[in-house]
């Protein structure tokens, strides 16, 4: 058998903490190579390589290793981990996952994640640190209110009837017990402090809206603000790796999913799959521009107005997001700013 028959065309490359499992294929797809490498001799063994396509799977550190790699001069792609799944021959383990990478990045439809550089996956850090904190206030909230509720005290649903609470637990006269009032106490203090940090997180967003051009342009849409602006410049895409807001819109998860057979069409609820960041902020803010036009009006031959007389209230919410979407891919894509349409005459 000749050189090129064995020469290595595609590396399939299964990431992991410490130990790496690398699968070499040729261009027929023959296994030319099957090794085990530690962290340290990654970088190594890929700079003694041919130049070739290697493959891994979208996952933590993926990135930074497309990046590292790429830099030797291969052709790096990340693939989704979904994408991935069908190509594992019976048995998982390292070795048949990284054959089964190596296999799926040589179908020539397959689809590929963007690599994200250093800055933009930096941008992208003070929303996952916010949502993390609101998650965790939320369980805060929930824990006084649990607790509270053991001695009968009682607030109205909603955050901003939890101050009722915490009068109660720092009023000495209150029914609540003083075993239980220094732990409670402790549970304010965090609350409060947590309360400090996701402002002092908002007041960064708001900074940051306002230097960037994209961001400025993007706010001006009807339900897009300075905290999904930047959300959208800082976890979306490059917008030219797609090929519409239709597919901007489907990779947020705002679109349905498809269970079609037999020539007929069968649609059921939004895929949800995608940036569930976007997505959510994206379905919140259309909640809301939906609320503010119920209370100060629409034109009856609006698109939201027909939309609510025929549809559920959530489902036009979510067809709103998406065609918010839709709209902040092209402005992203082709440049201007948003213009409200004419209504017919």
């Amino acid at each position: 058998m000749g050189k090129a028959a064995t020469e290595v065309k595609t590396i399939g490359l299964d990431l992991a903490k410490n130990v790496f499992q690398a699968h070499g294929a040729s261009a027929s797809g023959e296994v030319v190579f099957r090794k085990r490498l530690r962290r340290g001799q990654v970088l190594t063994f890929f700079a003694a390589q041919p130049r070739c396509l290697v493959a891994m799977e979208a996952c933590t550190s993926a990135h930074h290793w497309a990046r590292a790699i790429g830099d030797l001069g291969h052709d790096v792609r990340l693939i989704a981990p979904a994408y991935v799944k069908p190509f594992v021959k019976r048995q998982k383990n390292d070795a048949a996952d990284a054959e089964a990478i190596a296999e799926a990045a040589s179908r020539p439809t397959m689809r590929f994640v963007p690599v994200k550089s250093e800055a933009k996956q930096a941008s992208a850090v003070i929303f996952r640190t916010r949502d993390l904190l609101v998650r965790q206030r939320t369980q805060i909230i929930n824990a006084l209110r649990g607790h509270m509720g053991e001695y009968g005290l009682i607030a109205p649903q909603g955050k901003a009837h939890v101050g009722r609470l915490i009068a109660l637990i720092e009023d000495p006269a209150s029914d609540v017990p003083d075993a239980a009032r220094p732990c409670l106490a402790r549970l304010v203090v965090a609350l409060r402090g947590l309360d400090r940090d996701i402002r002092e997180l908002d007041r960064e967003i708001r900074v940051r809206a306002s230097q960037h051009e994209t961001a400025r342009r993007l706010m001006t849409v009807p339900g897009i603000g300075p905290m999904i602006a930047t959300a959208i410049e800082a976890l979306a895409p490059e917008p030219a790796s797609f090929k519409s807001g239709r597919d901007f819109a489907a990779w947020i998860g705002l679109t349905p999913v498809q269970r079609s057979s037999g020539g007929k069409e069968r649609i059921g609820r939004t895929s949800r799959m995608g940036e569930r960041t976007l997505r959510r902020l994206l379905i919140v803010a259309s909640g809301s521009v939906i609320r503010w036009a119920r209370s100060k009006g629409m034109p009856e031959d609006s698109w939201l107005a027909r939309m609510l007389a025929r549809k559920p209230p959530m489902l036009v919410i979510v067809a709103l997001a998406n065609k918010t979407a839709r709209i902040a891919w092209a402005l992203i894509a082709k440049g201007g700013v948003y213009r409200a349409p004419i209504p017919a005459t």
